[in-house]
């Protein structure tokens, strides 16, 4: 389905986030008589992540955000790409000589990135290290175009070798580098929901930036309200341009705005092409809806990179929902969402 979107304005600020929960302020009275929504946020994975849960207890609350919180962090020193100490790190330093041993944790978001990498055709890739490393978005530095040729050969999934039974993670050729960015928000996301259920909590949501995970109902019997984020709003009435209500699902959205400057009239952003190492050119903006984070935070970038009708297709192929805003503007959805999506702006 495609419907013309006309906004082409340019966002005013990077810190709006791709998503914004729909989910009112820090403490809500709820139709039951005792529950009542809380919600707590904090700066974590350089980001802004926000918690809210639904229960009777406020200790409750304070406790089991505290301890989704502590996930996150937990998680941040193992996939940290600019920490010496992350076991991200040690793999990248060791990359052409051997293989590190690594946890669970680590196997298991690089597993998935090695999976969605397979099923995007590389349009998603962890090994992108080498590009992305050469960009600065901050300081507006764009790499020499030989630069960028000359390090493409070391950007490629398939020269990641896992060994399982040891739970060692090697890089096959020295240079390379992994950068788990594009995935460990959603997998967060994920494991903070986990840490909450642990502790007593049947409904809440969890963002980190643009990476949500929802679970449970509101006390009202309805899903978690979620908004996407309009590519192009100009800060003021047009931020958020769609609603979808989540019922335990994410979804993440990767964006042309969220890092990016511009130079000689073009759009230089962070989502880059591992095929060719500059910035994909085809999508503003891509939002996918799955069970998992870990899968919205991964194929949402890989989304991106492939384009509206490949795109598309591939979430269709996956059974996973989603929108995307293309080049000039157009809005792209899976067949599902239609009935499921209300949209805010005109479009």
């Amino acid at each position: 389905m495609t419907m013309a979107f006309n906004v082409q304005r340019r966002i005013s600020s990077c810190l709006l986030l791709g998503l914004f929960c729909l989910t009112g302020i820090s403490l809500l009275s709820c139709s039951a008589p005792k529950e009542q929504v809380y919600r707590k946020s904090m700066v974590q994975m350089d980001t802004l992540v926000t918690i809210t849960v639904v229960t009777d207890s406020a200790d409750r609350a304070e406790k089991a955000m505290e301890r989704a919180f502590g996930e996150i962090s937990r998680l941040d020193t193992l996939f940290n790409f600019f920490s010496e100490k992350s076991e991200l790190s040690m793999i990248n330093s060791n990359a052409g000589l051997s293989g590190v041993r690594v946890s669970p944790e680590t196997m298991e978001v690089v597993e998935k990135a090695i999976e969605a990498s397979e099923k995007t055709g590389g349009a998603f890739d962890v090994t992108i290290g080498p590009e992305i490393s050469q960009w600065n978005f901050s300081l507006k530095i764009k790499p020499e175009d030989e630069s960028i040729k000359k390090r493409l050969g070391l950007v490629n999934y398939k020269l990641i070798q896992l060994d399982k039974a040891k739970s060692t993670i090697h890089l096959k050729e020295k240079g390379m580098l992994m950068d788990l960015g594009g995935i460990v928000k959603g997998y967060a996301a994920d494991k903070a929901v986990e840490e909450l259920k642990k502790n007593r909590i049947t409904s809440g949501l969890v963002a980190v930036a643009g990476e949500v995970k929802a679970f449970g109902r509101k006390p009202n019997g309805k899903g978690w309200k979620v908004g996407i984020k309009n590519p192009r709003s100009t800060g003021k009435n047009d931020e958020i341009m769609a609603m979808v209500e989540l019922n335990d699902a994410a979804i993440s959205t990767s964006g042309d705005y969220q890092r990016y400057f511009i130079l000689d009239g073009n759009r230089f952003h962070h989502i880059l092409d591992p095929k060719t190492g500059y910035p994909a050119q085809g999508c503003q903006s891509a939002s996918v809806i799955a069970g998992d984070g870990v899968y919205t935070d991964a194929f949402s970038t890989g989304v991106f990179v492939l384009g509206p009708q490949k795109g598309i297709a591939l979430l269709e192929q996956m059974g996973f929902e989603g929108l995307i805003v293309d080049k000039n503007g157009t809005i792209h959805t899976t067949p599902g969402l239609k009935g499921k999506i209300e949209f805010t702006t005109n479009h």
